[in-house]
């Protein structure tokens, strides 16, 4: 669904407003260190769907933290904005962070197995030497034998 430039300042607004108050305005630790990556505030404005990030191994507790503040979110959101409704906030983890984080993780494990490196001696067989000298005295013979 294309998104016209109006409603991307009104995303954009609650999105400010909202990062504001988790970082100035609520005292609950478990929301400490939380990002909220983006809002899709509905066209009437009564519902905000507000997208957050934070540590995987957090994820839960900053689930309960943002059901019990969300009616003190909520209403002081309705103090900084001046909509006609104060929308219904529904917390989501957004996901794709975690999914890129698998992608470059998956990405460089990859470059690393396809990575060309430098022969070991277990790479090289055992008569590799002594196959390789006849080589250099047959060459040397040849030449010799061409400049005469």
């Amino acid at each position: 669904m294309k998104q016209g430039s109006s409603n991307r300042k009104v995303n954009e607004q609650a999105r400010e407003v909202i990062a504001s108050i988790l970082l100035f305005e609520i005292s609950d630790p478990r929301l400490e260190l939380v990002t909220v990556t983006g809002c899709e505030v509905s066209y009437d404005r009564s519902v905000c769907n507000v997208f957050y990030t934070t540590e995987p191994e957090r994820y839960d507790d900053v689930a309960a933290a943002f059901q019990k503040a969300a009616g003190r979110i909520r209403s002081l959101m309705a103090r900084k904005l001046s909509w006609r409704v104060a929308p219904e906030l529904r917390f989501l983890l957004d996901q794709s962070v975690d999914q890129a984080e698998r992608i470059a993780t998956a990405l460089a494990a990859d470059a690393r197995r396809s990575a060309v490196t430098e022969p070991t001696d277990a790479d090289v067989p055992a008569d590799a030497d002594a196959f390789a000298e006849r080589e250099a005295l047959e060459q040397e013979r040849a030449e010799d034998g061409e400049g005469a």
